[in-house]
């Protein structure tokens, strides 16, 4: 009776363990392992309204009015490039695919940075592309998949 009690205290601790490394990958997803700041709110509070800012800029063969609508691009591109390298902090990544987004991303707002530099509205609006192919790669694979 011991045996069997303790066989089965054994196999639970383990299926525990299986469990809890299996839901780490989810977890790193979910929320760094030391900052309060969860994907969801990285991706609503900062990714989102510097993409749509940077969108508003140059959409529809637009361009940056005067300095400061180039200086509000350049802040928007820069602090889409920040999030890349934020999204990779703290054990956020749990994935190459992750890994890969995260770098089209930082080199596609390095591209936008470059063209904003030389107020080149057709070449930010060619980094769009870019920023929207690295949301794209990791979304397919960690928000709209279905497990």
């Amino acid at each position: 009776m011991k045996k069997s009690f303790a066989f089965a205290a054994g196999i639970i601790a383990l299926s525990g363990l299986a469990f809890t490394l299996s839901s780490s990958q989810v977890t790193a997803q979910k929320k760094g392992k030391s900052r309060p700041m969860t994907t969801a709110q990285l991706m609503s509070g900062l990714v989102k309204p510097q993409l749509v800012a940077i969108q508003g800029h140059v959409a529809d063969e637009k361009t940056p009015e005067g300095e400061d609508g180039w200086k509000s691009l350049t802040t928007s591109l820069a602090l889409l490039n920040e999030s890349s390298y934020t999204m990779m902090e703290d054990d956020r990544c749990p994935d190459k695919i992750w890994a890969d987004a995260c770098s089209i991303l930082r080199k596609a707002t390095d591209a936008g940075l470059k063209a904003a530099a030389q107020k080149d509205a057709v070449g930010v609006r060619e980094s769009i592309a870019g920023i929207g192919a690295s949301c794209k790669a990791c979304h397919t694979e960690h928000k709209y998949k279905k497990n």
